[in-house]
């Protein structure tokens, strides 16, 4: 039995240089409001709703950049993928309801405006973390689903034995 794992994270020195960023704001504006006592921006020291917002607002996005990960597996049954937090459990997509899997290099800003969890009319649905390469499937029903990856010489090897098989 041979499987394929991979798990993905926005790890590239931008999103790193971002996180330390909206950090160091977060800092500053807490500084700011509880020991110099002014204000950061429009929300002035007395402002409790708007230092809570913008508190929620920099802690959740620091939180969803260091936890967001893409998880792939590819095994006999077909091929796995989940988008965390988005997705609170795999998704599953068999063997049999799959028309056509490859790897392929992509476009994400042309083709998918981007990385993370992409949906567009023309090419379906993209998860991707980072880079070009990714799985394409096409299923039967037409939908295609990319998801992204940087092993992708592996990949091409699990997914090649499971197509002899199943004869997709």
């Amino acid at each position: 039995m041979r499987v394929f794992q991979e798990t993905q994270r926005f790890n590239q020195w931008y999103m790193r240089l971002i996180s330390l960023g909206l950090l160091a704001f977060l800092l500053f504006s807490l500084y700011q409001w509880f020991i110099a006592k002014d204000a950061v921006g429009n929300v002035p020291p007395d402002d409790s709703i708007g230092q809570l917002v913008v508190i929620f607002v920099l802690v959740l996005t620091i939180l969803l950049l260091f936890l967001i990960q893409l998880k792939t597996e590819i095994d006999e049954r077909g091929v796995h993928y989940r988008f965390i937090p988005f997705h609170f459990k795999n998704k599953t997509i068999t063997w049999g309801d799959i028309k056509e899997c490859y790897v392929r290099t992509y476009s994400p800003i042309m083709e998918y405006g981007g990385w993370g969890y992409r949906l567009t009319f023309k090419n379906g649905k993209a998860f991707n973390v980072s880079g070009n390469e990714g799985i394409q499937l096409v299923l039967k029903s037409g939908k295609k689903i990319l998801i992204g990856t940087q092993k992708e010489s592996e990949a091409m090897v699990v997914i090649t034995k499971y197509k002899k098989n199943e004869r997709i």
